[in-house]
């Protein structure tokens, strides 16, 4: 009998040391698991804590920007969307010219003061942009060659006058998009007027490349 009892437990004690193994297996791949969901869930609220300070900063950066630029704004003589300072191609040239008109000189005065203020708390530089319809350049115009180069200039023309004004030359540069950035269609005349524009939108300054020691 007794022979009997003890062929029963040394049967029975190799399933016990398996189960044994097979619950470890099962617990530290769970305490795994769950050290993974933690630690995906401790990403995701840093992310979102990232983008929540970085929409804060973009809506402080606007608003300040938007008092900067009261004068301005409460005239009528420029758009802020987005950051992005508008003015209608009208006020500052004439059709297919890069030649500032006294209207828009005077409003890029107006602009002058409050942009330098705005540039000397704030890690940033201006890029202004020159965009034009999709009507090619008027037939006999023989100064430009094509819409990109009237953007262009239109955008130098800006740029340079804001400088004139007091804009450091160092803290803004000129780009040019032809007619490749439309805010409204190109169908009929309201449409394109409104593509030919100059906008202003301060940017990141550029971080200076680290040169490696030869």
């Amino acid at each position: 009998m007794s022979e009997e009892m003890d062929g029963v437990e040394e049967s029975t004690a190799p399933i016990w040391a398996a189960f044994g193994d097979l619950m470890s297996v099962l617990l530290g791949a769970f305490v795994l698991i769950l050290v993974g969901v933690i630690g995906v869930q401790l990403q995701l609220s840093n992310r979102l804590d990232e983008e929540v300070k970085q929409r804060q900063l973009e809506a402080q950066r606007r608003q300040t920007l938007e008092q900067a630029l009261a004068g301005p704004l409460a005239a009528g003589r420029v758009t802020l969307v987005n950051g992005r300072i508008g003015i209608r191609g009208s006020v500052l040239f004439a059709l297919n010219s890069a030649q500032l008109q006294p209207e828009g000189r005077e409003v890029l005065k107006s602009l002058a003061g409050p942009l330098s203020g705005y540039l000397k708390t704030r890690d940033e530089i201006l890029m202004v942009s020159g965009f034009t319809d999709d009507r090619q350049v008027r037939d006999g115009n023989r100064q430009f060659a094509d819409n990109w180069e009237l953007s262009a200039e239109r955008a130098l023309t800006v740029t340079r006058a804001l400088i004139a004004e007091g804009v450091p030359a160092s803290l803004v540069f000129a780009a040019a998009f032809g007619s490749e950035q439309p805010v409204s269609s190109n169908a009929d005349d309201e449409g394109r007027a409104k593509n030919r524009r100059v906008e202003i939108a301060p940017i990141p300054k550029p971080q200076a490349a680290t040169v490696a020691p030869p």
